[in-house]
């Protein structure tokens, strides 16, 4: 018994419709993965892989979004196809949107009960793995 040797789909073979970038485009970010997300912020793939996979393979090694955002610039070249350019882009990416999440809490913020507090604090402490203890300014 002989084994086909697997092929892996590059994005040129989808159909243009169904590639992340024009169904962003098309039908809004909401739309996409983020496995596809990622994809768009990759830009290429390797030569053996297409940027799908590269993208998905990321996502895997650190468990989805929330490993991935405390993930340094050393972690992320770790993965095979990803070099400098596209770890900073990752990385620009994830600060971006933190940046943004934060927003909100960067006007003067009055805090008038421990509910105020938690509030506050919540984004930036989320997903924390021990114990902290946070006096705001």
């Amino acid at each position: 018994m002989t084994t086909k040797p697997q092929t892996t789909l590059m994005i040129r073979d989808f159909a243009e419709e169904d590639r992340p970038r024009e169904r962003l485009i098309t039908q809004g970010p909401q739309s996409l993965s983020n496995q596809e997300l990622i994809a768009i912020l990759l830009r290429t793939g390797t030569k053996k892989e297409s940027v799908l996979n590269l993208s998905n393979r990321l996502l895997h090694q650190f468990e989805g979004l929330r490993l991935l955002k405390e993930a340094s610039l050393e972690e992320i070249m770790t993965i095979s196809g990803i070099g400098q350019v596209k770890a900073v882009q990752v990385m620009a990416a994830i600060e971006i949107g933190r940046r943004i999440s934060n927003l909100t809490f960067e006007d003067r913020y009055v805090i008038r009960s421990p509910e105020d507090g938690a509030n506050f604090l919540m984004n930036d402490m989320r997903f924390l793995h021990q114990e902290h203890f946070v006096c705001p300014k």
